[in-house]
């Protein structure tokens, strides 16, 4: 599932340049089940399968080494991701991020093992590689000398607590659907003055919690 996520694009790039190491893992390589299974039923009763504890904890011990890194568990019931937690996890030298699957993952591993919990929504996924993708992107386009110019993040939406505010390009008339005359004018502050006031009108409709 991740290779045509993290080979293609910023991230391929990113790569590239030395600006971020991706690896990724099959817990199936550090079972020590015959069959190479990664579940069992939960103790307790109820339906779906869980995570075993034993090749989570292999796995993360041979791949933390004697490096410090941060480990993330992707699961619907973490902290959501925000820009903020991004721009933390941008400056972190490792980061384990361990994809939840199934009805769940031991607790165990939670308790002894787990930095971080995040969740990307309020909503239940088959399993975490997504979400994992979803951390990576975010936190790799962050690093400094991936975007190239660092002034665009800036602009772009929640970095300053509100949604990016409308963008054009040509042609300025398209279907009888004009560009705002004041991005045609040139002067800089007008300009500024409008963005910042779309961006607060497009936040208070759409993501009215961001403005607390």
């Amino acid at each position: 599932m991740f290779k045509p996520v993290v080979n293609e694009s910023i991230l391929k790039r990113a790569q590239g340049a030395k600006k971020v190491q991706i690896a990724v893992h099959d817990l199936r390589d550090y079972t020590k089940d015959k069959h190479k299974k990664v579940d069992d039923r939960p103790f307790g009763g109820g339906p779906g399968m869980v995570m075993t504890p034993q090749p989570i904890f292999d796995a993360v011990k041979k791949i933390k080494g004697r490096r410090k890194a941060k480990v993330i568990l992707t699961c619907a019931g973490g902290k959501p991701l925000t820009q903020k937690m991004a721009h933390k996890l941008s400056k972190e030298k490792n980061l384990i991020i361990l994809c939840g699957h199934y009805e769940g993952i031991d607790e165990r591993v939670r308790e002894a093992l787990v930095d971080e919990s995040i969740s990307i929504g309020d909503y239940v996924l088959t399993g975490g590689e997504i979400p994992a993708m979803v951390i990576v992107d975010s936190v790799t386009r962050l690093i400094p000398g991936v975007l190239g110019k660092e002034e665009s993040l800036a602009e772009e939406s929640f970095e300053k607590g509100l949604l990016e505010y409308p963008q054009y390009t040509r042609p300025a008339n398209y279907k009888d659907m004009k560009v705002p005359q004041v991005l045609l004018s040139g002067h800089h502050k007008d300009i500024n003055d409008w963005r910042h006031r779309k961006a607060k009108a497009r936040t208070k409709k759409i993501r009215p919690d961001l403005m607390g």
